[in-house]
């Protein structure tokens, strides 16, 4: 009744709450002026009473189910009906019960997963200071909750007060945006400073108002103020978003979205449901079966003379021949599909690998292009520090001792009252005097030990925490180590002794932060601590504590490309602005110099990703001036982030180029022998990814995805028809090169011409697109499946968030879990945990499912074909009459326990071992000329069923035409034989199943003829004429297709046969 009353009010309801922003009165849930959705998760499909109509939908939407259901429903009509109605209706209801079972326990499992979900307890904080414990689903907008560590936020909700003195909390956000690493969050200083939070609501005339804009779908920006007896603007970094997880600590948080306005409900879209190039193929030849009974009932019809009732025999002869178009033929390919993944969760040679979409396991054996990422794809996503660059000189890991050494001299140099006496003097004065080399040094390692985001984090406890329970101890919440303890800790021994007894990680949004971070602490400058207010810095020799105050933060964003900080340095008051980004955006920040460019593009040749990092010296009424500015404008609720950005750009310029880092990300195991795998397989690698030109050409290079012999070609940047079009022919000239184009360059040329540039891209042996965009990403992934070739599928590989939307344009979707989180691997089809996993998936995996399906699925037609030759031959003989040759549990029989284990044993089938595939991925082209099912197959397996069925029934009828009442056992005996045979003949490497398949059908069969007495004459079929007569035309039917397979092994074997071959002889 819940579920219904919800749904009727949310028809009913006005949506001005998606549009309108909203104002909140914190913990008075009676005064929502709007009607807000119920805060509950629903991942059901079905109801009572939609389970049924939903289900029978789904079956019938296939059109051999259709087919078979209209035929099934004529039986009722006694004029046109031809054998019992279990005859036709028990394979409709067995697929029927089997797609029910199936659906009603995957829809009761997410039934009870959502009730676990919405049952969940959570703390309430009323109006006067009470707390209530309540599900989820109970929770509304405007309550005050209290959340506790590793409990999940339920809704939308802005952070209040956090259980750390310094208001900050951690989440893990894995679960929204993919990415692995912690995210600091921050409670409003209106409400982090109350004693007692039920203040805000004591007083009704002073009650606490949230201001915030409409649901949205930014996870990272939001736009509110909080009111209460003054104004604090909110941000995302003030929110916590429903889906993420309180990593420590205890939180009070006003809810402000419910339901399906949370961002997590709004980022939730159901992807495509993908329909394999197989499947659609077997399709085409599900229709020509269906147009050739049409046919042959026509001619039967005909030849007839049209006499009597003719639409009543051409009804009975299409029901007759209805087994030509077989309905099992979806429910076999669909069971085969689950076995072959599960051969692929299983397999341990790829520990680990997922399938998340079971119906196209086969497309892994059609890939012609694979679009990879780079970062976390190609490369580990491990970041090592490797260079740093200052202009007149370059360090690296071998000179750490000098770098130490330098950093010991100078502040062994530098004395409180030199710094003191420098105050005095202007960032203009600074900026002129001549450092030496040692100076240039430390001033580059400080910047990279202040300007980032990484905070240390330890689990352990600090060393105090462990005295006499009795004696007065620094409590510390139940949070991360951050070093809190020590905010007014003025001596460094005493400040040292709390540090944690192991050794405490960084925690930060970029691995490039930490690789930064950790390098600074081998050279001698650590990062101990780190909160909103402040950081502290310890020289390692000697132990020197250096304390900074944070006066701002701007965090690092893919538009602006660079972040920054504003410090005070505790020991000389100095007022310091440092800025670090990307080299195409610091350029022009910097002062003139004339070595950046060219370094960077050095590095970038390295292999190397490159920051660049400036400061700028701040007077305290510069500050003052921005600071004011700042606020204003982070209060604004239109278009606050315009505003923001322009306060923070007055800033940005001229600042003091101090150095360029260069990091390195480590190329994944075994990447290079798998990409040469691939390209030898025939599949063309693509990299698109958001680095620089020169830093992907490099990696492109050193994995191998573009060969020392290929010739390179990069497209220039073009703005206009003319360029484009310059540029084109320019690229067309060339032979077989590897492209090299920019995201904003190849939008524009499809933009003018699109069809041009993908006929000529196509054919590219390798291409790698730099600064794309994830929706660029996509893009490319729908335009190769547009112009590539129609008989090759286009896979997508990546490992981030910004993969995503490549992976589900793509026909098959790879994911990868790794540094950056398990988004893509949620969204994938197929989820590996590295990406040399990639060649087995393919070529072992992708062969072996290719070729069980298509065997399978063209055997359950050539069950149906030579069962309706024989039933046409049977009719002609008997002036063509519409009487069926076989009656009621035959029928039944013939498609299940006769012949469907021996079918389905096929699904065991390989025609090639794994390591001969895997040695020789040249075999895997051969799968790209989609033969295994193509017309040419078909109309082989209707030749095949045409003869068989013809010399069964004519090789009867000749041998017993003295005894024409036997015609069902001898035919039917004979075809029994004949499927197991052809089984037999067609399997490849036999498993022992496949033996256990064989016996058990030819055990029922035999049961069936002594159950079955009605059907078979149990004295003509104990003599030797029968026995003799069936195998004589089972020999018949059988004998020459073997000698044709026996001829074309030994004189014309396939490809796949002779490398066999020559293995064994090995």
């Amino acid at each position: 009744m819940s579920s219904l009353r919800l749904f009727i009010s949310s028809l009913f309801s006005e949506k001005t709450h998606k549009i309108q922003p909203r104002n909140i009165y914190i913990g008075q849930r009676d005064m929502n002026s709007l009607w807000y959705p119920q805060n509950i998760i629903r991942n059901q499909k079905y109801n009572i009473m939609t389970f049924f109509p939903l289900v029978f939908f789904q079956q019938f939407r296939s059109f051999l189910n259709l087919y078979g259901l209209i035929m099934a429903i004529t039986q009722f009509i006694p004029s046109v009906r031809i054998s019992p109605l279990y005859t036709y209706w028990f394979p409709i209801a067995f697929i029927l019960c089997i797609s029910m079972i199936r659906e009603g326990y995957d829809d009761m499992k997410r039934r009870l997963r959502d009730r676990e979900l919405n049952s969940q307890k959570y703390t309430l904080l009323k109006a006067n200071g009470q707390k209530e414990q309540i599900p989820s689903s109970d929770i509304q907008v405007s309550d005050m909750i209290i959340i506790q560590k590793n409990q999940h936020v339920p809704a939308d909700v802005v952070l209040l007060q956090t259980s750390d003195k310094s208001g900050t909390c951690f989440i893990r956000t894995d679960q929204l945006d993919g990415e692995t690493d912690w995210k600091l969050r921050v409670a409003t200083t209106l409400t982090q400073s109350l004693a007692d939070i039920s203040v805000m609501t004591a007083d009704k005339n002073t009650l606490g108002k949230i201001h915030a804009e409409p649901p949205s779908l930014s996870i990272h920006e939001f736009t509110g103020v909080l009111s209460w007896k003054g104004d604090e603007p909110i941000t995302a970094d003030n929110t916590l978003w429903s889906g993420t997880v309180l990593a420590a600590g205890e939180v009070i948080c006003c809810v402000i979205y419910t339901g399906s306005d949370t961002r997590m409900v709004m980022n939730t879209s159901k992807p495509r449901a993908k329909f394999g190039l197989a499947d659609a193929e077997i399709n085409k030849l599900a229709k020509l079966l269906i147009a050739a009974g049409l046919t042959l009932s026509i001619t039967m019809v005909a030849l007839k003379g049209f006499v009597g009732d003719w639409i009543r025999d051409l009804v009975r002869f299409l029901l007759l021949f209805s087994h030509m178009i077989p309905i099992s033929l979806r429910m076999n390919c669909d069971i085969g599909k689950l076995v072959s993944s599960g051969f692929i969760q299983y397999d341990k040679n790829i520990p680990g690998t997922v399938v998340r979409t079971s119906t196209i396991p086969e497309e892994l054996g059609r890939v012609g292009y694979l679009l990879s990422d780079k970062t976390g794809t190609l490369t580990q996503n491990i970041m090592m520090f490797k260079r740093l660059h200052l202009g007149t000189a370059s360090y690296t890991n071998e000179n750490r001792t000098e770098i130490s050494n330098s950093l010991t001299q100078y502040f062994k140099r530098t004395s409180i009252s030199d710094n003191q006496q420098s105050v005095s003097r202007t960032s203009q004065s600074h900026s002129v005097i001549r450092k030496n080399d040692s100076t240039k040094i430390c001033d580059a390692i400080k910047a990279l030990a202040i300007c980032h985001n990484v905070t240390p984090v330890s689990e352990e406890e600090s060393a105090d925490l462990t005295t006499n329970e009795h004696e007065p101890s620094h409590y510390v919440p139940d949070t991360p180590l951050t070093s809190t303890t020590s905010l007014h800790t003025t001596d460094g021994n005493e400040f040292i002794e709390l540090l944690p007894t192991k050794s405490v990680t960084y925690q930060a949004s970029s691995p490039d932060e930490i690789a930064l971070v950790e390098w600074t602490e081998k050279v001698g400058l650590t990062l101990i601590h780190r909160d909103l207010q402040s950081l502290i810095l310890k020289l390692n020799h000697p132990d020197q504590l250096l304390h900074y105050k944070i006066l701002q933060m701007f965090p690092f964003t893919s538009e602006t490309k660079r972040m920054g900080i504003i410090v005070q340095d505790q020991q000389t008051n100095e007022i310091i602005f440092y800025l670090k980004g990307a080299d195409v955006v610091m350029q022009n920040i910097v002062q003139y110099n004339d070595w950046l460019l060219e370094e960077c593009s050095n590095m970038s040749r390295e292999g190397l990703r490159t920051l660049v990092v400036g400061k700028k010296l701040l007077t305290y009424e510069q500050y003052k001036d921005f600071e004011q500015r700042i606020n204003k404008a982070r209060l604004q609720t239109i278009d606050r982030n315009r505003y923001v950005h322009e306060v923070i750009e007055s800033l940005e310029n001229d600042l003091e180029l101090l150095c360029i880092t260069g990091v390195e990300d480590k190329l994944q195991e075994d990447v290079r022998q798998t990409l040469e795998v691939l390209r030898t397989a025939g599949i063309k690698v693509w990299m698109l990814t958001g680095d620089k030109i020169e830093t992907a050409i490099c990696i492109a290079k050193s994995s191998k995805l573009i060969g020392r012999d290929y010739d390179i070609y990069i497209f220039k940047q073009v703005g206009t028809r003319e360029a484009c079009l310059q540029e084109l022919n320019m690229l067309r000239r060339k032979i077989n090169p590897c492209l090299i184009i920019t995201g904003d360059t190849l939008q524009i040329c499809l933009s003018f011409y699109e069809k041009e540039l993908m006929e000529i891209v196509i054919d590219c042996p390798a291409v790698v697109v730099c600064r794309c965009s994830p929706t660029q990403k996509a893009n490319v992934a729908s335009l190769l499946k547009i112009y590539g070739n129609s008989r090759l599928q286009v896979a997508a590989i990546g490992d981030g968030g910004n993969d995503v939307s490549m992976i589900q344009s793509a026909d098959v979707g790879i994911g990868i879990v790794g540094k950056e989180g398990k988004q893509a691997s949620l969204a994938a089809d197929f989820s590996i945990n590295q990406f040399s996993y990639l060649s087995r998936l393919l070529l072992v995996h992708g062969r072996n499912s290719y070729t069980r399906t298509a065997s399978l699925s063209q055997f359950v037609m050539h069950r149906g074909m030579i069962i309706t030759i024989m039933q046409a031959i049977f009719s002609s003989v008997f002036y063509f009459s519409s009487i069926a040759l076989y009656q009621g549990i035959l029928l039944v029989g013939y498609a299940t326990f006769y012949t469907n284990f021996p079918v389905f044993a096929l699904v065991l089938d390989q025609d090639v071992r794994p390591e001969i595939a895997l040695l020789y991925p040249e075999l895997y082209r051969e799968l790209s000329k989609g033969r295994h099912i193509s017309y040419k197959t078909f109309f082989l397996w209707a030749f095949i069923s045409v003869y068989q069925g013809a010399a069964i029934m004519y090789g009867s009828l000749i041998k017993f035409d003295d005894d024409f009442i036997h015609i069902v056992s001898i035919t039917f005996t004979a075809l029994i034989l004949t499927e197991l045979i052809m089984v037999a003949l067609t399997v490849h490497t036999w498993h022992p199943l496949m033996f256990v398949a064989e016996a058990l059908s030819f055990t029922c069969y035999i049961l069936s003829l002594i159950i079955f007495k009605s059907y078979f004459d149990s004295d003509f079929l104990r003599s030797w004429d029968f026995i003799w007569g069936v195998a004589v035309i089972t020999l018949i039917s059988c004998l020459p297709l073997g000698i044709l397979k026996f001829l074309r092994i030994t004189f014309k074997p396939p490809v796949y046969k002779k490398l066999m071959q020559y293995s064994n002889l090995k």
